[in-house]
């Protein structure tokens, strides 16, 4: 199963992790794949200075903005 870990912590969530769940969630939907992919919250992945901050099957993505999150994830969960 794939995993996407997102920083939850007060200063991710404010600058743009609120809006990039939301995105990741209606994704995983629109691509039918809410039941293979795990979302995770972090409550702080000691990163804040390069947030917001999401982790996608090991890799760390800093200052993520909701406009290319689709891109990544298209890379991660699509490519074969």
């Amino acid at each position: 199963m794939k995993t996407i870990l997102i920083c939850m912590g007060s200063s991710c969530f404010a600058r743009e992790n609120r809006e990039n769940l939301r995105v990741i969630e209606e994704y995983l939907r629109n691509k039918g794949l809410s039941e293979s992919v795990h979302i995770e919250g972090s409550l702080c992945m000691g990163e804040c200075s390069r947030g917001p901050n999401v982790t996608i099957n090991g890799t760390p993505y800093h200052e993520i903005h909701s406009d290319e999150l689709k891109a990544i994830l298209d890379k991660e969960l699509l490519q074969l």
